[in-house]
């Protein structure tokens, strides 16, 4: 995988890079047919984000899926949880998602699904991945070209599966203002239909899937400064606000203030629990405050590496009642396989109307810790070192080398990973303080420029 923004860059989670540079129609066509030659001339599904450069994109798509003998199924514009949900829905053998999800404007991609609905599985992803980069697939002759077909409206349907998970009837009782943030990304019509449907009054910012961002594309607190103010002045009881491709949801309370984007998969993990025991899966870079909540309500919380894909193998393994990640993903199996902000909403929507608390309040109550991400530049050959030695500091936590390296402490956590694109090692920290986590990752910092 090449970090050069340039440059294309191939993972077995699809394909990205900067339009017209390192992404271009004729590698999409390509990567299309790659992708249809594994599929048995099936029904594929194909949608994207509201990038513009995603019209150029989907019908190179469409070109590459049809050369294989597929049948393409194409629903526009939508977001990439209703893309994985209308795998299932249609019976499709695959989709394919055209987005960068976070990455700026310049940005595009695909993102690739099994037929469960599901981001591909690596082993299946580095098939993909092996056919582009060596073209060796068979492409249909003129009479077993496939065909295009336009399918009934899915989103309704994935509303629909939401609505019938929460209590319509306490939201709608709350009669709740929302501020809604869709950065001119694919999720803005989904989301106001759901919020209405949820008897919500829905205040709309760049709610147009037009592929105009108004701040950058990535919902952190660091890029909602100029919005956060707006749900106050609104008198909204919160803020949601959506990626690009509508996969992650973040928060902003009733006061203007950003939420960690942490707390939103622990607001649904809370919300979940109290309907059903069960376990919680969750990667190993997310918050200890969706590990606590498990414990409290007396369930089982696991651990995968990093990746959405991962996450979803754990939660199938442990039969997960919810899971996700903390950039604000939340995955629940009974709507679909994928980060969905949607079902992210409504259960936080009938959490605060069932606790009758602002969302500060909900936030508040949650366990409280405080996260620290860093990165340091090291060659990847000292990285086995670097690692040794980190673990070699803190003998007496708990040691997990499933996803570089996790150290568990009684009260805190320090996790260390190389980047599969740069040539840098990422440590997250987490603990009751700030100040606990800027010491952790000092720390680490002194460890590692000490190995040689």
């Amino acid at each position: 995988m090449s970090s050069a923004s340039s440059e294309l860059i191939v993972s077995v989670s699809g394909i990205r890079g900067i339009v017209g540079q390192g992404l271009t129609a004729e590698a999409v066509t390509r990567f299309g047919a790659a992708f249809g030659s594994t599929l048995n001339r099936g029904r594929v599904i194909v949608c994207r984000d509201s990038r513009p450069s995603g019209a150029m994109f989907r019908q190179a798509v469409i070109a590459g899926l049809m050369s294989s003998g597929c049948t393409v199924l194409d629903i526009g514009i939508s977001p990439t949880p209703t893309c994985g949900f209308a795998v299932k829905l249609l019976g499709a053998a695959g989709a394919i998602q055209i987005t960068a999800s976070h990455n700026p404007a310049p940005w595009n991609g695909l993102k690739l699904f099994g037929p469960d609905g599901a981001v591909l599985s690596a082993a299946k992803g580095q098939q993909v991945r092996d056919l582009f980069e060596s073209g060796q697939f068979p492409r249909s002759a003129w009479d077993g070209i496939g065909t295009t077909q336009v399918p009934p409206d899915v989103e309704e349907e994935h509303k629909r599966v939401v609505l019938d998970l929460v209590s319509v009837a306490s939201i709608a009782a709350s009669r709740f203002r929302i501020f809604l943030d869709a950065n001119g990304g694919a999720g803005g019509p989904l989301a106001i239909r759901l919020l209405s449907d949820l008897g919500c009054e829905v205040i709309q910012n760049g709610c147009e899937p037009d592929g105009h961002f108004v701040h950058e594309a990535e919902p952190i607190p660091a890029h909602l400064v100029d919005i956060a103010p707006w749900v106050a002045r609104h008198g909204a009881a919160v803020g949601f606000v959506l990626d690009p491709d509508a996969d992650r949801l973040a928060l902003i309370d009733e006061t203007g203030t950003c939420v960690s984007e942490e707390a939103t998969l622990a607001l649904a993990v809370q919300y979940r629990l109290r309907e059903v025991k069960g376990a919680v899966v969750i990667n190993m870079s997310t918050s200890r405050m969706s590990e606590d909540l498990a414990a409290a309500a007396g369930c089982p919380c696991f651990r995968t590496a990093v990746g959405e894909a991962n996450v979803v193998a754990g939660m199938r393994s442990h039969n997960a009642v919810i899971g996700g990640e903390g950039n604000g993903g939340v995955i629940d199996p009974r709507v679909g396989w994928v980060r969905d902000p949607f079902i992210g909403m409504a259960m936080i929507l009938d959490l605060m109307a069932q606790e009758g608390k602002t969302l500060s309040q909900l936030v508040a109550d949650l366990p409280r810790f405080q996260m620290l991400k860093t990165k340091f530049t090291v060659p990847r050959d000292r990285l086995p070192r670097v690692l040794d030695a980190l673990e070699a500091r803190w003998r007496e936590s708990r040691v997990n080398r499933q996803d570089g390296l996790r150290l568990d402490g009684p009260d805190w956590w320090l996790h260390v990973r190389g980047s599969n694109t740069e040539p840098v090692v990422r440590i997250i920290a987490e603990a009751p303080s700030e100040e606990r986590s800027q010491a952790l990752c000092r720390e680490a910092e002194t460890v590692l420029l000490g190995v040689s």
